[in-house]
C-alpha cells in the first residue's frame, strides 16, 4: 500500500460578503446616528410646552451656553462689548430679509449674557428676537 499525500489546494478567503455585510453595517449607522444640531457647546435648553417652529432661512441662531459663551452662526465670538455683538449680529445678517434672532441659552445661562443679545439685536436694528426651548413631555 502506498500512501501518499494528494496535493491539496491553498484554502481561498472570500472577501466579498465580508464587504456587503460591513456596507450594511455601514448604512444601517449612518441612518441611525442622530446629529445634534449645536455641537460646539454643550446647551441644556429650558423646557416649555410650546408647539415646534419649522425653521425658517432668515434666522440668526445665537448660542450661549452656562459659562457665558456666544456662538453665532456657529462661529465662536469673543465678548468685548453690545456694539461688537451687534456688529457681528449685522455681520452674520447680511444678506437676510427680516432676520429673526433665535436665543439658543443655557437653562443655566447667565441672564445678563441674554439680555447682551437682546440689546445688541435692537442695536443692529433687528426688531424680532425668539427663544429656543426643549418641548416639555407631558
Amino acid at each position: 500500500m502506498k500512501f501518499g499525500r494528494t496535493p491539496k489546494d491553498d484554502p481561498e478567503i472570500n472577501l466579498i460578503p465580508m464587504i456587503d455585510v460591513l456596507l450594511v453595517i455601514i448604512i444601517f449607522l449612518m441612518l441611525t446616528t442622530t446629529y445634534a444640531k449645536f455641537a460646539e457647546l454643550q446647551i441644556n435648553l429650558p423646557s416649555a410646552e410650546a408647539q415646534k417652529q419649522p425653521e425658517r432661512s432668515n434666522e440668526i441662531n445665537v448660542v450661549i451656553n452656562a459659562s457665558g459663551q456666544y456662538l453665532i452662526q456657529k462661529r465662536a465670538i469673543a465678548f468685548r462689548d453690545v456694539p461688537s455683538l451687534a456688529d457681528e449680529l449685522r455681520r452674520a445678517g447680511s444678506g437676510m430679509k427680516d432676520p429673526v434672532v433665535v436665543v439658543n441659552a443655557d437653562g443655566n445661562a447667565n441672564y445678563q449674557s441674554v439680555i447682551r443679545i437682546m440689546d445688541a439685536a435692537r442695536q443692529a436694528g433687528y426688531g424680532q428676537v425668539a427663544f429656543a426651548v426643549e418641548q416639555a413631555n407631558r
